[in-house]
């Protein structure tokens, strides 16, 4: 699979979308390396989480964030299910989910219910070790903050706590599964 290749059939490379979409999305899929590094005793399928960390975000540029160069319709929670459809029509059934599930620490129909957000009502949570590291390597890296520079545990710790304490409780577990407690 050509990452690359399949993002360039939505962004023109010259664009601020193209280049911010490609250098974080380097930057998640090699924090998901390190951490498939840390489980390799679960099997986790090391390749397609690279191709998976390349295309959790392609469906940004259907959003309205023009921080980001993005300049569609739809609100920026949207861009998790919207990226899914993309891949889904690609022909990427699993990478697709990784697109859905990847956004917080995961979303249920309650979280989705209660805050009112404009998505599909079903749950987006990551289920398989391959979707739960990317989740987990893309809290590391802000799209606003400082988008070049990795994020601490703390300081990931402290913006999921804003969430309520099941999401915290969640990215916990994954600190724990994946070997940094």
């Amino acid at each position: 699979m050509d990452t690359i290749k399949i993002i360039e059939k939505y962004y023109s490379r010259e664009t601020v979308a193209y280049n911010f979409l490609v250098r974080h999305s380097k930057m998640v899929a090699q924090k998901a390396i390190e951490v498939a590094e840390r489980v390799r005793h679960l099997n986790p399928d090391i390749k397609f989480i690279e191709e998976a960390g390349m295309l959790h975000d392609i469906g940004i540029f259907l959003t309205k964030a023009p921080h980001l160069g993005c300049y569609g319709e739809k609100p920026y929670i949207c861009h998790g299910y919207l990226g899914r459809e993309i891949l889904e029509k690609e022909g990427f059934p699993r990478h697709a989910i990784v697109c859905e599930t990847h956004v917080g620490v995961g979303l249920t129909v309650k979280d989705i219910d209660d805050n009112d957000f404009p998505i599909p009502k079903r749950d987006m949570l990551p289920i398989t070790i391959e979707e739960q590291i990317v989740c987990f390597a893309d809290k590391f890296f802000s799209k606003d903050d400082n988008p070049l520079k990795e994020k601490s545990i703390h300081s990931v710790r402290k913006f999921i706590s804003r969430f309520g304490e099941e999401k915290l409780r969640r990215f916990d577990e994954w600190l724990r599964l994946f070997g940094y407690q």
